[in-house]
């Protein structure tokens, strides 16, 4: 489709509207139970397309698309799947439509199946995914894609230039859309650059975040619905997520009626086989009026002076000088898999020093990090206070340690940023216990009955994931290994005295391996530390083993003892012998 059939405005028949408005309250009907929020089902206060939630206003650079216009066609009043009755005639466009490209459906489902894992909360349905592509692309110009799932011609919104829709320029150097000056809608899902900039994924694993790409672009398009908590079983969570991606009450009814039509049945049809709309949003579709007869013109007077025109008043954004920080700090500090106790705050003022509430401060996370923000997000926009501050969400440490960059800039302007510093260390524990109090024994040569098993705590909560060495040391004050005593097992059998990479479960809870005695009795020390400095040393005993010389029995000495006589006879003689070397020792002495 060539760019100029985006370039009329924005216009909408009034049909459309009513027919979609009426698929939504059918929907709404069938919805969670908060369905009067937003003036959606029930409510009677109808919004207008300026409306959108405060969270999603709060949040969001304002849309997916830069609200690009959309498809507008809407589905068959018929059910894609109806019931068979004698008194039904099919619709020719009812299966049709229901049906959606083999690939296209494949990146929808699969898009669910990841967000069910990830953010099971959210409770995204893959029909919404295609809803939206439908409203969007007309799912990817009808399967108009590769085996892997990249669009084989661009899709392309109208360029952003505010002639008609939004005004934003151009973001990415050109690299998405093809233009260095202003940017536009990219993909089957109809992504902004800057939006993709941080919402985009990798959806097929080829190590690519590709917009064009619908495996890539539909689980983009569910983390981006997904963000904020919005929960998609509830009427308020699901017009929030459809709103932020296009903030249009029109729109949000028409992907509305698309998605209730997909619960109600579809089927997979072969890639490039599928429909693709005709009537889209910036499309005119008033009837010209017959010109009238022209009469006789007029004798033209003298034209006036013209009016020199206006200079428009600068926009808040406009006015902002410099960012500088509104927190104490900008040094911020979390241990791995916590959240930061502390929030990124920042400050937009004039030159003069004067605080600019309105505007929109973008948070970005950078460097190559698991750190993120509540939601799951490495970008946050949030609007000034009217004390000119922007709060970014609660940073999330994720496993990932080392020093990275939270920086702040503003949308709209160029202009330096603020950058804020997030340390996440590693995952500590202050204090190690035995779950038990069983001495720990073994005789020597054998093997100790009971395995260690310690737990670790820091500041009295559990510590888990926490990495710990063990290890049999010499002494209490000789922390090196022991060459003797107790010992582990490697994989090979052979005897370790050293433990490392060693890790605490999700309790706290740390179990050594079985433990082994060599033939040296005596009592013998096992140490245990942790990240953290956590340290706890355990007493292990083993004692000698039994003598294994057996003692002469009765039988043996008879039979084997001479006659009583002789007995008498040796006696006395090992008598003589003893008295005669008690003398030599006393007379030696």
């Amino acid at each position: 489709m060539s760019s100029a059939h985006f370039g009329r405005r924005l216009r909408k028949g009034a049909v459309n509207t009513t027919v979609a408005a009426l698929a939504v309250a059918a929907l709404a009907a069938s919805q969670a139970p908060d369905v009067t929020a937003g003036g959606v089902s029930g409510s009677g206060s109808g919004q207008t397309a300026a409306d959108t939630p405060a969270a999603a206003d709060a949040s969001t650079d304002g849309s997916a698309t830069g609200n690009s216009p959309y498809y507008t066609d809407l589905p068959p009043l018929n059910s894609p799947n109806p019931a068979p009755s004698a008194t039904t005639s099919p619709v020719g466009t009812g299966s049709s439509e229901a049906g959606i490209p083999a690939t296209v459906l494949d990146a929808y489902k699969k898009a669910e199946a990841e967000l069910a894992q990830s953010k099971p909360g959210c409770n995204l349905p893959w029909q919404l995914l295609a809803a939206i592509g439908k409203v969007e692309s007309g799912q990817a110009r009808g399967g108009n894609v590769t085996a892997d799932g990249t669009t084989i011609t661009p899709i392309l919104g109208p360029v952003l230039n505010g002639n008609g829709f939004a005004n934003i320029s151009d973001t990415d150097n050109g690299a998405y859309d093809g233009d260095s000056t202003y940017d536009r809608a990219v993909g089957p899902m109809q992504f902004i650059p800057s939006t993709w900039a941080w919402a985009g994924r990798d959806g097929n694993n080829d190590g690519k975040k590709d917009p064009n790409n619908i495996y890539d672009a539909a689980l983009a398009a569910g983390h981006y619905l997904c963000r904020n908590n919005w929960d998609m079983s509830t009427t308020s969570g699901m017009r929030s997520a459809i709103l932020s991606y296009n903030n249009s009450t029109d729109y949000y009814n028409t992907v509305m009626s698309w998605l209730e039509y997909y619960r109600k049945g579809t089927h997979t049809i072969p890639d490039g086989t599928g429909t693709v709309p005709s009537d889209r949003s910036d499309d005119d579709t008033s009837t010209p009026s017959t010109p009238s007869t022209p009469g006789t013109p007029s004798t033209p007077g003298t034209p006036s002076t013209p009016s020199t025109p206006s200079t428009p008043a600068p926009t808040p954004t406009d006015t902002v000088d410099h960012l500088e920080n509104a927190g104490s700090t900008t040094k911020l500090t979390a241990m791995a898999g916590d959240a930061f106790t502390t929030k990124v705050s920042t400050r937009a003022e004039t030159a003069a020093g004067k605080a600019v509430a309105k505007v929109r401060v973008r948070f970005t996370i950078v460097g190559d990090t698991d750190l993120a923000f509540a939601g799951g997000e490495s970008v946050a926009t949030v609007a000034t206070d009217s004390k000119g501050v922007a709060v970014a969400p609660a940073l999330q440490a994720g496993e990932k340690t080392g020093t990275f960059t939270v920086r702040a800039t503003i949308v709209g302007r160029t202009i330096t940023a603020v950058d804020y510093k997030a340390t996440v260390t590693a995952r500590a524990a202050d204090a190690l216990a035995r779950t038990a109090d069983t001495a720990l024994t073994c005789v020597a040569g054998g093997e100790f009955a009971d395995q260690v098993e310690v737990k670790a705590t820091y500041k009295g909560a559990v510590a888990d994931k926490v990495a710990a060495t063990a290890t049999l040391v010499k002494s209490a004050d000789d922390p090196t290994a022991n060459d003797k005593g107790p010992y582990f097992k490697d994989a090979s059998g052979n005897p370790v005295r050293t433990l490392t990479d060693l890790q605490t479960d999700a309790d706290g809870v740390l179990q050594l391996p079985k433990l082994y005695a060599d033939d040296t009795a005596g009592t013998y020390l096992l140490r245990i530390t942790t990240t953290g400095g956590a340290t706890l040393t355990v007493e292990l005993t083993v004692t000698a083993a039994a003598s294994t010389t057996p003692d002469p029995t009765p039988s043996e000495s008879s039979s084997t003892s001479p006659s009583p006589s002789a007995d008498a006879g040796t006696g006395s003689s090992e008598s003589a012998d003893a008295s005669a070397g008690a003398s030599a020792s006393a007379s030696g002495s």
